[in-house]
Order: structure tokens, then C-alpha cells, then sequence
């Protein structure tokens, strides 16, 4: 598809600098100079350190999508291409990108997932009963994109409005009737969903994260509640919240009597979940009442929280149309790598891989493996570099008030000092561990360990399970790389793990003499 210059003015509010160049018709757009086509509109937009104009040379496209402060840019170079003049980009290229492509988000169900934790899992849960009730779905999040449970390569939780529009573009040429999208709160604040239109959005929760990106809680929930305020331009048609915390609670105030909320608590909402019954493999079966009848779930995946993803999956399905027993019956076979992954070699303890990589999270990972375990709980973890730094202690805090052995190792140091990162997440844990002590809680007080060797550190939290104890390894969840400096390394909690607890049963003697 392709629109002229003329009208992606119009749709921007833009000033073109060359009348005669209006005819001029786009049939591409980006920020990424050198991968244009020749008939692509540059959107030459503003970086932290450099403006995307002075990169405008690199990119045979046939005209400039920038500011003013780009547009003094390619003056001082000569640029002779037209340009197309408006006061913020981000705010427009979604809207642009969408017409460029012919506005694909209209002719597909789109469910987008926010929220601090839990978007990864009720976007699988989605995916799988809209997979059982026989659609063709897409899904973009944080383990990827993926057509039909192919996966297409993408970098960001939510790309960029250009290449988001580019992905509903393929997934609609190749069939797809819905598509589930994990919703950033980036997405949100740098206009990468602008232009895409929402038929149902759900929120699961809201703790401390991205304190490097937004200064404040209050902005994080801000950013997140343009997803479903009343006026906003990036709105959904249908809202679906969970208000089992307080900000679920806030939001659903401010999203309006038309919300759907969902509680698996005391609180009152318009779906209601009763108490789940919990399988020795940490399958839960639980009803959910919705539409005043009760619709009987079950997800093989451990968790109060899971509880509640699940029955935001299923409402957000039914907002949408969907029959609640095909949904359900479908989510009942979900697999969510990295996502309280169980790895079960034969072993005779609970091992487990989980993506908590914030205190929240932390803290319910730990509370249900303390539910379902009649043992001693160990926990890996770490914290990432050029990251907020403020959750680190409060991590470490997290891990200790909880568990009977923490290792605190390197996750994704990035740029920054690993040792460094350790010492905050060390801080946090045995602050909490002298508070345990000054308060007389000295029942079971948390073993502090360090260990900067991730893969080592893993060994060790193997090493030290006794039979029916359990063994988290938490922070990178899905994740097949680890970034030290700009080099990502091979590496997998899961296969790491998996190696742990082989090379254990192997070392293990069959039987034993007896005494």
C-alpha cells in the first residue's frame, strides 16, 4: 500500500516543505535510515545523544519524517528531499505507519496486556484459548513475536509504531484474525502504539519497575493508565483490570463503570475467582464466575498470581466475544517458558525457573513455592545493570524474608560493575536478615551466599536441595543469552539448571550399603 506526501501531512499535522512534492507516494516508513526502501519515508526522530536527521544521508528513502530542531539539521546539510515538518514524531508515526500499511489493527481482534508482572503469562494463556477456539492468532511480547506459534524475530517487548504497524501488516496478509500484544509502558510513553487500535486492554498489576525510565511510581501508573482513560487517543474499545491491588483498584476507578474488573481476593468485582485446589505439580483447578455463571478452570502452572492472569485471560477473551468454556479448555494446555517453569529430571526436590527480575515478584514467587513445599526453599538470584538500581536492595530484601537460602549472583550486568550489583542485592538481603534477628524471628533465618558465576552459582543452589525442598532460579526467565559489557554470552537458566540436576542424580549412588 502506499499514500502520498500530501496525506501523511494532513494525518500529522505536518508542513511540507516542497508543494510540488505532495504527489509523492510512501509506501514504507521508519526510523532506521539504512534499511529503507527508495519509496520510504525517513522519520528522522530525536535520541538521547544524537538527532536521527543527521543520519539522513544513509537512507535512500524519498522523504523526511523530522522536527525542527531535525529540519535545522538537513538545512545545514543541503538536504534536497522534501520534508514533512511536525512538532513531535513519536506522537505521530504510529498514526503515519498505520496508514502507510492500510490500518491492518482494523481488520483483526487485538488484545493488549499491561501491567508490571504477568503480561508474558496471560498473553500465552490468550494465545492458547484463542488457539483452542479456532482462530489464527498472532502475539508480540517479551518472548517474541509468533504467527500461529511460529515465531518472527523481533528485539523489543513492543517494537517500535513503524515496525509494529509493518508486523500487523504481515500477520493480516497471512491470515491472522486475532492478535495478543504485551503493552510496555515505554510502548506508551514513546508513542510506539499510537495509530494501533485496541479492541480489549487488561491490566494484571502495578510494583516498583523502570524507576530508570519513569521518575516516579505515580508516573509509572500514570503511563499506564492512558491504556484505559476515558479521551485517551491510545484507549481500547473494552477494559478488563484486575484489581486485586490498589492500583488495579485506582485504575478501575478511573477507567470508568464500563471496565470489567476481576478479583481472586475479598474485593468486589464483576468476575470473581474461588479458591483454587492445587495439584502435587502445582496444577490449579479453580472457578471463576463470570457472566453469573461459574466457568471451571484449570493451568498447569503454580501460583495465586497465575490464578489471576488466568482469569484476566479468560475475561478479556469474553470481552471480545469468546465462549468462556473453549477459552478455558484451552488455557488448561499452556506452556510458558521461563515462566515458573518447572524442570523435572527425576529429581527428588522442586526445581524451578521464573522471569522475577522485581521485588513484587520476588516476594510471590517465593510465597508459592513456600505453599506447595514441605521442605526448605534456596533462591538464585541477581539483578541487572543500567537498570533501576533502586530495586536491587529491595530484591535481596525480598529473597531473604523468604527463603532459607539465597545466592546472590550476576544476571545482565550490561555496562556496570557486576560486583557492584551483587553488593546492593547483599545489602538488601542481610538488612533483612539482622531485622529478623532484632525482632526474635530466629526460627529460620535466610542463608546469605555469593556466588558471581551464574551457571556456578545454580550448581550450588543444587548441591544444597535436600529431598522435598525447592529451588528457584530467578531473573531471566526465558532469556537464552547473558549481557556482560556489549558481548551477549550463551545462556540458559533452564539448561543450566537442567545440567545441575543431571550431573546430581548421575553423582548419586543407586544404593546404599547399609550401616
Amino acid at each position: 500500500m502506499a499514500i502520498t506526501l500530501d496525506t501523511i501531512a494532513e494525518l500529522s499535522g505536518g508542513s511540507l516543505n516542497q508543494d510540488a512534492a505532495g504527489s509523492v507516494r510512501i509506501s514504507a516508513v521508519g526510523i532506521n535510515a539504512q534499511e529503507l526502501p527508495e519509496g520510504g519515508l525517513f522519520a528522522a526522530v530525536p535520541g538521547t545523544r544524537t538527532h536521527g536527521a543527521g543520519y539522513a544521508r544513509e537512507s535512500v528513502a524519498a522523504a523526511i519524517l523530522t522536527d525542527a530542531e531535525g529540519e535545522r539539521i538537513l538545512q545545514d546539510r543541503h538536504e534536497k528531499r522534501p520534508v514533512i515538518v511536525v512538532d513531535d514524531v513519536r506522537e505521530v508515526l504510529g498514526t503515519v505507519a498505520s496508514a502507510v500499511h492500510g490500518h491492518p489493527s482494523r481488520d483483526m481482534t487485538l488484545f493488549g496486556v499491561t501491567g508490571t508482572s504477568g503480561k508474558t503469562t496471560t498473553s500465552y494463556l490468550l494465545e492458547a484459548g484463542l488457539l483452542a477456539a479456532g482462530h489464527r492468532v498472532g502475539v508480540i511480547g517479551t518472548n517474541g513475536t509468533r504467527i500461529n506459534g511460529e515465531p518472527v524475530p523481533t528485539q523489543l517487548t513492543t517494537p517500535e509504531a513503524p515496525v509494529l504497524q509493518e508486523i500487523f501488516d504481515r500477520m493480516r496478509s497471512e491470515g491472522v484474525t486475532h492478535v495478543v500484544m504485551e503493552v510496555s509502558s515505554h510502548a506508551i510513553a514513546l508513542g510506539r502504539i499510537v495509530g494501533t487500535e485496541f479492541d480489549v486492554a487488561g491490566f494484571t498489576n502495578l510494583s516498583q519497575d523502570h524507576l530508570d525510565f519513569h521518575d516516579t511510581m505515580e508516573d509509572y501508573f500514570a503511563t499506564k493508565a492512558r491504556f484505559f482513560r476515558p479521551g485517551s487517543t491510545i484507549r481500547a474499545r473494552r477494559s478488563v483490570i484486575c484489581v486485586d491491588d490498589d492500583h488495579g483498584q485506582k485504575l478501575s476507578r478511573l477507567a470508568g463503570p464500563a471496565a470489567v474488573t476481576v478479583s481472586t481476593g475479598s474485593r468486589p468485582a464483576s468476575v470473581t475467582v474461588g479458591d483454587p485446589e492445587v495439584g502435587a505439580a502445582g496444577t490449579q483447578r479453580f472457578p471463576v464466575r463470570i457472566d453469573d455463571r461459574d466457568i471451571i478452570c484449570e493451568v498447569p502452572l503454580p501460583g495465586r498470581f497465575n490464578v489471576a492472569n488466568a482469569a484476566l485471560a479468560l475475561t478479556m477473551a469474553v470481552a471480545a466475544g469468546e465462549d468462556a468454556k473453549t477459552i478455558a479448555a484451552g488455557m488448561a494446555g499452556v506452556v510458558v517458558p521461563g515462566r515458573m517453569q518447572n524442570i523435572d529430571r527425576g529429581q527428588d526436590f522442586l526445581a524451578v525457573v521464573d522471569y522475577a527480575h522485581k521485588p513484587a515478584a520476588v516476594s510471590a514467587v517465593l510465597k508459592t513455592l513456600r505453599s506447595q513445599t514441605e521442605g526448605r526453599v534456596g533462591i538464585v538470584i541477581g539483578a541487572g545493570g543500567d537498570r533501576d538500581s533502586a530495586k536491587r536492595p529491595l530484591m535481596g530484601s525480598a529473597a531473604a524474608r523468604a527463603a532459607d537460602l539465597v545466592i546472590v549472583t550476576d544476571d545482565n550486568p550490561r555496562s556496570e560493575d557486576p560486583a557492584e550489583i551483587r553488593k546492593a542485592v547483599l545489602r538488601g538481603a542481610r538488612e533483612a536478615v539482622r531485622e529478623r534477628k532484632s525482632a526474635g524471628k530466629k526460627k529460620r533465618l535466610a542463608d546469605i551466599r555469593e556466588i558471581a558465576s551464574r551457571d556456578e552459582a545454580i550448581r550450588e543452589a543444587v548441591a544444597w536441595a535436600r529431598p522435598g525442598d525447592a529451588v528457584i532460579i530467578a531473573g531471566k526467565g526465558h532469556e537464552t543469552g547473558q549481557l556482560i559489557g556489549d558481548t551477549r554470552h550463551p545462556f540458559d537458566d533452564a539448561e543450566s539448571l537442567t545440567r545441575a540436576i543431571d550431573a546430581r542424580v548421575t553423582e548419586r549412588p543407586e544404593t546404599e550399603e547399609p550401616a
